[in-house]
């Protein structure tokens, strides 16, 4: 089923922006971040039930939609959502996903994870093809403001928060062109892949945190499990 859901997505975008990277980009972005409203939708709800309360999931995963804000703005800058129709085609079918999702993790966390594994790892295919074969004129054009904001002025402990595979402030990408924009999304798929194999890890539920998380003495450590 999951696979199934991803590759009707994947057939969908693949059909409709064959030749239209912006809008494309535009339409990815729009649908990958809502998963992650709905796992933090499903962790609240059973946090409030009294069923779990995960801190670090929460801090990880809104980290995870703030990085997909910004993919999002950066295509917005690019011109991919000046057409009516790949806007209505975005946000609506961000809403079926939106409920799809709820309900998978709703009953297995680990498929909805899966879910988007799937979905980042064609994220960061499109885009590593994309700058195969654009390189030289991405090159050419200069870094979005917005670009410029998020990777190097803006809240970088945010940037850092959803990378569980990096220690924080070991990655700072070099924004100095259109080219480099699109090396940093992409990486930061590569990133979302990783966290995303992380959370379905079958010891999850014991290790997985947030990267600011410092360890804790390991008699501590050992009450809390």
């Amino acid at each position: 089923m999951v696979r199934l859901l991803v590759n009707v997505l994947v057939f969908v975008i693949d059909i409709l922006y064959k030749n239209r990277p912006y809008p494309r980009f535009y339409v990815l972005e729009t649908v990958a971040r809502v998963p992650y409203f709905s796992y933090l939708s499903v962790l609240h709800f059973y946090e409030t039930l009294g069923r779990w309360r995960k801190a670090d999931w929460l801090k990880v995963h809104f980290a995870e939609t703030w990085n997909e804000l910004h993919h999002l703005l950066i295509m917005e800058s690019l011109g991919g959502n000046n057409a009516w129709g790949d806007r209505f085609l975005a946000r609506h079918a961000a809403l079926l996903y939106y409920w799809i999702i709820v309900f998978l993790y709703a009953l297995s966390p680990r498929s909805a994870y899966h879910f988007m594994e799937l979905v980042e790892e064609h994220a960061y295919e499109s885009y590593d093809h994309f700058l195969t074969s654009e390189a030289e004129h991405l090159k050419t054009q200069p870094a979005p403001q917005v670009a410029l904001n998020y990777y190097r002025e803006g809240d970088l402990y945010m940037f850092d928060e959803f990378q569980t595979g990096h220690l924080p402030e070991s990655r700072r990408p070099e924004i100095n062109n259109l080219y480099d924009v699109f090396v940093a999304i992409r990486d930061d798929e590569r990133e979302h892949v990783k966290t995303m194999v992380a959370c379905q890890e079958p010891t999850a539920q014991k290790t997985f945190k947030s990267p600011h998380t410092p360890e804790l003495p390991s008699n501590i450590a050992a009450e809390r499990t």
